[in-house]
């Protein structure tokens, strides 16, 4: 089975009993079962247990013999751990499921919540940065989650190490919400313990994986997804040219979330990831005014956040003065069209029917992230 889009476009409807949401939990944690086969197999079969029911049947079609769905055992303990934990499960399409967050065509079905829920229903802005802030950064990060709190914004995070740990801890007393890789009830690092503990009761602590679960490096773009859609925008206080706050980033884009950054000294390579999304077309931002400016007064009424209209094929950008979005767009079309064996330069600029001008800069860019790698010849090969 692979994850495929839904069959139709409208989200399903909430389960309405404990066995409705028993037979969701069971479905989105079955072998292969990814969030788009999971609104693929609702839509397809109307409830989750007609869809469990079917799941052996549509594995054989597959390929997979032996399928069985995840054991009803599993899926109690997990829901004896959470109450262990005092955490809330929360369904897409129910009152509390944050409205930002509906809007993606891969929302996380069920959310896992420990602290305040009303959390969700205020504006939010993400914060993410380096792991291994400077004093700077750290300093930066909690003066702009002190003033953006202040002003009315919840502060989105990670609860990494870093930026994430220094904005959370300063925007606790007015609201902030953690979204963590692992289980809810899962501390990582060790050393955000206290921090995590504190948001649990001050805070909102969010995931959409199993109790109990220890993050792995693969559950880091899920989270970051989530990170990117619960924010009207997303500010990178510090990172460094290959970061993880600029995966955060693209899919802020990918959204259609607004993007600012703090800008920094050429020389640190800290700043090195802030200073091209800012030279890619991201909102230089110097404090909470240049945040609000950019995104509104959270004080005051805003449209509802939706989903960026899905991309149409097109030529790539030709113009030397890309914005942000055209600028991850081409990226993407490049990376899209190279993999593990070489193809000429020139051939690739041909298949994207775009000036050597507009492409030459965006193959730089992608080497020096380590993504693609030029050799003799003028040759070019994706780096996975």
């Amino acid at each position: 089975m692979t994850e495929e889009h839904p069959s139709s476009t409208h989200p399903p409807l909430p389960p309405t009993t404990e066995d409705d949401r028993f037979s969701w939990l069971r479905l989105l944690r079955s072998r292969r079962v990814g969030v788009m086969t999971f609104y693929r197999l609702l839509s397809e079969h109307g409830t989750a247990q007609d869809a469990l029911a079917a799941l052996p049947g549509v594995a054989r079609a597959a390929g997979v013999s032996d399928y069985a769905p995840c054991p009803e055992g599993v899926i109690a303990a997990e829901l004896r751990a959470a109450r262990a934990a005092g955490a809330r499960l929360i369904c897409r399409g129910e009152p509390g499921y944050p409205t930002a967050l509906a809007a993606l065509d891969d929302a996380p079905p069920m959310l896992w919540s420990r602290g305040d829920p009303a959390l969700l229903s205020r504006p939010m802005v993400a914060m993410v940065g380096a792991r291994n802030a400077s004093s700077l950064g750290t300093r930066t990060a909690r003066k702009l989650a002190t003033d953006l709190s202040e002003a009315g914004f919840v502060v989105v995070s990670g609860l990494a190490r870093g930026v994430d740990a220094a904005a959370h801890a300063a925007a606790l007393p007015l609201g902030t919400i953690g979204v963590v890789a692992g289980g809810v009830d899962v501390i990582y690092p060790s050393e955000n313990t206290d921090l995590h503990h504190d948001i649990a009761k001050q805070g909102l602590i969010l995931s959409e994986q199993p109790m109990g679960l220890q993050p792995q490096a693969r559950h880091f773009p899920a989270r970051n997804r989530i990170i990117a859609g619960l924010a009207q925008g997303l500010v990178v206080v510090e990172a460094a040219a290959r970061s993880g706050s600029l995966i955060t980033a693209d899919a802020a884009l990918g959204l259609g979330r607004e993007v600012l950054a703090i800008p920094g000294h050429p020389f640190d390579a800290r700043a090195a990831g802030c200073n091209r999304l800012i030279r890619d077309g991201a909102t230089l931002i110097r404090g909470a005014e240049d945040v609000i400016a950019a995104l509104g007064d959270p004080a005051q009424p805003a449209l509802p956040l939706q989903a960026a209209p899905a991309p149409r094929p097109e030529t790539p950008p030709s113009t030397s003065k890309r914005n942000l979005r055209q600028t991850a767009a081409l990226h993407q079309l490049i990376l899209d069209r190279l993999g593990p064996s070489p193809v000429a330069e020139d051939q690739l600029i041909r298949d994207l029917s775009a000036p050597a001008t507009a492409v030459a800069p965006v193959l730089v860019d992608l080497e020096l992230d380590g993504r693609i790698t030029r050799q003799a010849g003028g040759l070019l090969a994706r780096v996975d």
